[in-house]
């Protein structure tokens, strides 16, 4: 039996509780962008509790897989006691990247909000979706675009300041590649913040 993609443009109206755990992921991601990182941030929830939190950290520890969602998701597996997080739900600020996918479906994590699109390395829909692959053992359900404009703006003011850098030359945090403002931007006739 082939599956259909299951990404859906924001949450459905009855969906409650999608706008309170994406503004915990916001406050996450705003973390992410006082320490220099790149501002994405991410909440495991799982019967309307915060299981784990979590933002980027790949600049100050050196750890290419310190994104938001592994990060949040080691932090409620460990609250959880296992690595199943059955019936919990990601959410993130930024269309997860094929790793980070990889994560949600070993989790068995039941559904995933994203804020917004990434059409240059968004495993959800965007570039990729493995959501709902029929060749793989789990999928989960996908929302994407809640509080989508929110969370490109707060990308958007960071890549702005990151190429501007203090001689107003190209520079990225901590020495390393300059990061492509557009990698993290909304699909064009999504509202493209670019």
């Amino acid at each position: 039996m082939e599956r259909k993609a299951m990404v859906h443009d924001k949450a459905a109206e009855g969906e409650v509780g999608h706008d309170l755990f994406m503004s915990a992921a916001l406050d996450e991601a705003r973390r992410a962008g006082e320490k220099e990182e790149v501002p994405v941030g991410a909440v495991v929830v799982c019967d309307g509790e915060i299981l784990g939190r979590g933002h980027n950290l790949r600049e100050g520890t050196g750890d290419p897989t310190s994104h938001a969602e592994i990060v949040a998701i080691r932090e409620a597996a460990a609250r959880r006691g296992g690595w199943r997080l059955t019936g919990a739900t990601l959410y993130v600020t930024l269309e997860p990247c094929i790793m980070c996918v990889g994560a949600v479906l070993q989790a068995r994590l039941s559904s995933l909000v994203f804020g917004c699109y990434d059409p240059k390395g968004g495993a959800c829909g965007s570039l990729y979706d493995f959501s709902d692959d029929i060749r793989l053992n789990h999928s989960f359900t996908v929302y994407g675009g809640v509080r989508g404009s929110e969370a490109a703006e707060l990308l958007t003011r960071f890549f702005a300041r990151l190429r501007k850098g203090r001689d107003g030359t190209k520079s990225a945090p901590h020495g390393g590649d300059a990061v492509d403002v557009r990698s993290c931007g909304e699909d064009v006739g999504r509202g493209e913040f670019l």
